[in-house]
């Protein structure tokens, strides 16, 4: 079983029904045009060079799906439901803190910005 994750580069403002706006235009394939927001940039350098999501891949790699969903403004991760995904979970939040960039739970429909 899997789960999706996403981190976005919204304003701090931001509440679940824009998170849940922005996530369905990013997934639907409706990406904007533009610049890489260089938060997205560092998340996801910094997170894949823990956990790679090209190979060779860790014999504990949480990402079911791989690569992610890199946008300009988004990334959007399948993880496992399994105790392999604790650390990259930890990562994620700590990361996303880091960069200012809201985490979005499709499955919950909630929205936050660590660190607040």
């Amino acid at each position: 079983m899997s789960f999706d994750l996403a981190v976005l580069a919204m304003d701090e403002s931001a509440d679940a029904a824009a998170a849940c706006a922005m996530f369905e235009r990013c997934t639907s394939g409706q990406h904007e045009e533009g610049e890489l927001d260089e938060r997205v940039v560092g998340f996801y350098e910094r997170l894949c060079s823990r956990f790679p999501d090209r190979p060779p891949f860790a014999v504990d790699s949480p990402w079911m799906s791989t690569p992610l969903a890199l946008g300009i403004d988004h990334v959007v991760m399948n993880l496992s439901f399994s105790s392999r995904s604790d650390a990259a979970l930890k990562a994620i939040e700590e990361l996303a803190a880091e960069f200012r960039l809201v985490i979005w739970d499709p499955q919950s429909q909630d929205a936050c910005l660590p660190g607040q």
